[in-house]
């Protein structure tokens, strides 16, 4: 199954099933329920798969189609053993093995002997997995399937490599790697590659595994370059993280054994290329004059070949899913697409030399440590953190230096990390967290942070943790409490000893705890690249005429008391959003959106800090879409959202903002501003803040960060952005943002030391002191 196939193919795919039942042709709804579960195993959508491989089973038996029934029951296998569970795969791939071999499908038989061989390779029954290898590699030979040789030929060498048998895994590998060129298989040689990076490093060849996995990652480049939708290379580059994590951990085993040779800073480039990159590439084409200097008929010509390949893609898609194979046809549509890339590749070539800035936003290429350093000051560091199975590192960054250290596996990072952020969301707090946190990722940078502000490049878990909150490691009194001592929290037995546990009744107050931001600024990024492009963009910019819009307090249900008419029936299109927005409250254990009262008299109060003249205030009614969405918006420097906020960390797209959802007369009317509305928008400001809950989360994508709001607002132009990583308390937020607003514009703070000081301000007043009240704020973007 390969990345090509997208959700294009599920929409021509589903077009067709209801034409197939109404005809009564049920090998073909077989067929094409087959080919949608292929489509939603590929996105990694594993259960929905497995529901319409289900559906497409029985009718498969039903038609007596034994070579379908045969492929169907080898893709259920194929999903089971994604999910993890091997028993259930090898359950389905022995139904599937003897029909294969009944119908003479020899390539199928093969395939599903590589399968179960890989099944129990996993399940370390290395000499079982052999047999099933070398039963495989006759077939694939014997029908001419080159790439089904190739791969054989890797997992056997595979399984020599785990066994030890260097020797014995490089000549399986020195057989495939050939051929996967030969048959243009670039996915494959990238994984082979990986593969004897993987070996040589085993044997301390720390050279040549260098020299392979450089190849690897090359390849990994070149492929992602390939896709036209940045949704396909998101989900692509999300597959191939582990190489660049190793190729870092490479790397700094070499810094550990020559650390004047720079390893460690090639290391920190290649883990900004591994992160939010299509976030950068957003960002660089918002706004961007990429047609500047441009024929008009090479961006036409350019137009045309992207829908040529995704018409191309799109067949190739529906081809791959056919039972029997039509190899021929694949092959020939792939050549046709390839001939298609190149002339993408020359035309992109003559646009260059006519426009030499365009390839720099189309593409733009992640930052070098000088010019990172470019963009801090003296009082400003950066930590990047890389969190991997075996070892994490951080890179703390000066205008003029790198220091980097070795961390803890993820793993024990992880557990730490959500053991705190679910503390500080659910109102308990327990210091021993966010001391034994901050001993990890903190306690080693100690010396060189003092007094400076901290510029936070996360990763994994770690985006959402509110490094505000963290005990400071620079205080003495925050060292953690022995296990024997467990003060401030509660204990209990363990096999390893004592273990604290959170408790929700401990008194702040009587705790020695000092949390980081009382000393230091914080700002969070999704990568340090995002930085550099944002200053670009702002720096080119006019500055908004007005000072601020704020939309709060919006009315979400017709039985509020400000409405004053009776409830009507809503419309298909409505009853699908609300059915949408109804969803994701549950998702936050909520029955519905209920009225923030605080949020108009938290609104009133800012607005009492800016002249008239330069403010636009909505409230209730005036909340809406409409307004949400209008030009008006793009007047103002700071826009402020006081309403319910949400992510869907499935289904990031369905991330939005509430707006009023019916109007004074009971009407239902459109109120959610979704992710997609966001990308549409044009937001020159300075600052959004999203005074709701939860809007800083987002679908953890791996090499991609957090995919939510956040991104939404950074592409419609915000400097900067301040929201929320869980459900805040509605008087709490006003009280913070009132204080956020007077330090901006009494004391002529910037965004992030008044987001500082409006936390200290809650900090020192016992009502407020639990980081459950000031810690779930953070600022992404800018600091000065």
């Amino acid at each position: 199954l390969i990345m090509r196939k997208s959700r294009k193919a599920l929409q021509f795919l589903n077009q067709a099933l209801p034409i197939l039942r109404a005809v009564g042709d049920k090998g073909g709804e077989a067929a094409t329920l087959n080919n949608i579960g292929a489509v939603y195993s590929s996105l990694e959508e594993n259960h929905k798969a497995l529901q319409f491989f289900n559906q497409a089973l029985p009718l498969r038996r039903a038609v007596g189609d034994r070579n379908g029934e045969a492929a169907t029951l080898t893709n259920i296998g194929a999903v089971y053993d994604d999910l993890g569970e091997s028993q259930k795969a090898l359950q389905f791939y022995n139904q599937a093995l003897p029909l294969h071999h009944a119908v003479g499908n020899r390539s199928g038989e093969a395939t599903t002997l590589n399968q179960i061989g890989k099944v129990y390779s996993d399940l370390g029954e290395k000499q079982k997995a052999l047999q099933f290898f070398n039963q495989a590699l006759p077939l694939d030979r014997a029908v001419g399937d080159r790439g089904g040789e190739a791969t054989t030929l890797n997992n056997i060498g595979g399984v020599y490599s785990d066994l030890g048998e260097k020797q014995k895994a490089l000549q399986y590998y020195n057989q495939a790697l050939p051929i996967f060129r030969a048959v243009e298989d670039k996915n494959n040689e990238s994984v082979l590659l990986g593969n004897l990076a993987l070996l040589e490093r085993k044997q301390g060849n720390l050279q040549a595994s260098l020299k392979h996995i450089q190849s690897a990652i090359a390849i990994i480049e070149e492929l992602r370059g390939t896709y036209t939708e940045q949704d396909l290379k998101t989900t692509y580059f999300s597959t191939v993280q582990h190489y660049y994590k190793f190729y870092i951990d490479l790397l700094m085993e070499q810094h550990k054994k020559n650390p004047s040779q720079g390893y460690d800073t090639i290391a920190l480039h290649i883990s900004e290329r591994s992160r939010a990159r299509g976030l950068i590439e957003l960002l660089a084409q918002a706004n961007a004059e990429i047609s500047k200097n441009v024929d008009p008929k090479f961006i036409v010509e350019e137009k045309e070949l992207q829908l040529k390949r995704q018409a191309q893609e799109k067949i190739l898609s529906t081809l791959i899913n056919q039972t029997p194979l039509p190899k021929d046809t694949i092959k020939q549509t792939e050549t046709e697409i390839q001939n298609i890339i190149n002339q993408q590749k020359q035309l992109k070539a003559k646009i260059r030399a006519q426009n030499p800035e365009r390839d720099k936003i189309t593409n733009p290429e992640p930052l070098k440590l000088p010019e990172i350093q470019q963009q801090l000051d003296k009082d400003t560091v950066l930590l990047q953190y890389s969190l991997a199975k075996e070892r994490s590192y951080l890179w703390l960054v000066t205008p003029t230096s790198l220091t980097s250290y070795e961390l803890p596996k993820g793993e024990e990072i992880e557990q730490i990390a959500n053991r705190f952020y679910s503390q500080l969301s659910s109102k308990g707090f327990a210091v021993d967290s966010a001391q034994k946190l901050s001993e990890i990722i903190l306690a080693p940078v100690k010396d060189q942070i003092t007094g400076k502000r901290l510029v936070i490049v996360a990763d994994g878990v770690l985006q959402q943790i509110p490094f505000a909150a963290l005990a400071d490691p620079n205080n003495s009194k925050n060292s953690t409490q022995t296990n024997n001592e467990c003060r401030d929290v509660i204990c209990k037995v363990s096999r390893g000893g004592l273990i604290p546990e959170p408790n929700p009744g401990v008194n702040i107050n009587n705790t020695n705890y000092q949390p980081l931001m009382l000393n230091h600024e914080i700002v969070n990024l999704p990568s340090a690249s995002t930085i550099a492009i944002q200053r670009e963009k702002i720096a080119k910019r006019k500055i908004a005429p007005k000072k601020i819009a704020i939309l709060a307090d919006p009315v979400y249900s017709s039985n509020d008391q400000r409405v004053t008419g009776k409830e009507e029936t809503i419309s298909p299109e409505l009853d699908l959003e609300r059915s949408a927005l109804n969803r994701s409250a549950k998702s936050l254990n909520r029955t519905g959106w209920s009225r923030l009262p605080n949020t108009q008299i938290e609104a009133q109060e800012i607005l009492k800090l800016f002249p008239s003249t330069d403010t636009l205030q909505a409230f209730s009614f005036d909340v809406n879409y409409n307004l949400a969405t209008s030009k008006n918006l793009n007047q103002y420097q700071i826009l402020h959202f006081a309403t319910h906020g949400f992510v869907n960390p499935d289904q990031p797209e369905l991330s939005g903002i509430v707006l009023s959802l019916v109007n004074q007369d009971g009407k239902q009317v459109p109120g959610y501003l979704r992710l997609a509305d966001l990308f549409e928008q044009d937001y020159p400001a300075e600052l959004i803040v999203l005074s709701a809950c939860e809007t800083g989360l987002g679908k953890n994508v791996s090499g991609e960060g957090l995919v939510g709001l956040t991104r939404g607002l950074m592409y419609a132009g915000a400097g900067r952005v301040a929201l929320s990583l869980w459900q805040v308390d509605d008087k709490g937020t006003s009280v913070l943002m009132q204080e956020f607003y007077k330090q901006m514009l009494q004391e002529n703070k910037t965004p992030s030391e008044a987001l500082r000081a409006a936390q200290r301000k809650l900090w020192a007043n016992p009502d407020w002191r639990s980081p459950h009240y000031w810690a779930a704020f953070t600022l992404q973007g800018d600091w000065k």
